[in-house]
């Protein structure tokens, strides 16, 4: 089923979910790992675990999205960790923000226009030195995205064509990966998740 993932989509997706507090992914935790806190921006926040946790690490964080109904959850979130994120209601696709920033990050964000014109599109406004950190779903090719809570083919890719993107001149390539992990607790009630990874770095 093809989705148009436009703000009402997104709208009636968070207002159906549950405000619990889940983990940030830890592909996150993992690529940044060691960093220096600096800004970072969290492309597609949703709820805001990804954001609320860099800002616990010490990061200025902003956290972008088209819901508002995400970002009101988000913002309570925020609050009951005891962090200050700066939440902005935008359509990403057509966002040009004036800032730049240390980290620019998204996690399974689904946009309204193709996913790697969307990663395109973001990657604009990462600083000079700064990184991008991709989390997407993995397009397992030869097998369609159907069932309830897949992504829909459109909304997958792999970590090759995110890389494709990036020219060795003015990109570093460091993280590409594959990788599947399990979600959700044990027996039926586990998921396993077959997410692309790719972390690359703004040259000065």
């Amino acid at each position: 089923m093809t989705h148009a993932f436009d703000k009402e989509y997104w709208e009636h997706h968070w207002d159906d979910r549950t405000s619990r507090t889940v983990a940030a992914n830890p592909y996150l935790v993992q690529e940044t790992a060691g960093s220096m806190p600096g800004t970072a921006l969290d492309a597609g926040c949703g709820a805001g675990a990804e954001a609320i946790w860099l800002a616990e690490q010490g990061w200025r964080v902003t956290g972008a999205d088209i819901s508002a109904a995400a970002l009101d959850t988000a913002a309570k979130q925020a609050r009951s960790a005891g962090v200050d994120v700066t939440w902005i209601e935008a359509d990403l696709t057509t966002w040009n923000p004036t800032d730049r920033w240390d980290l620019v990050t998204t996690h399974y964000a689904h946009p309204s226009i193709p996913q790697l014109d969307f990663y395109r599109h973001i990657a604009q406004w990462v600083a000079p030195g700064g990184s991008l950190l991709i989390v997407g779903h993995l397009h397992d090719r030869g097998h369609h995205h159907s069932h309830d809570g897949e992504p829909p083919h459109e909304a997958t890719v792999t970590a090759t064509d995110i890389t494709a993107l990036f020219d060795a001149s003015s990109w570093r390539i460091d993280t590409a990966l594959e990788r599947s992990r399990t979600v959700g607790g044990t027996g039926v009630h586990s998921k396993t998740l077959r997410d692309a990874v790719v972390r690359v770095t703004r040259r000065n």
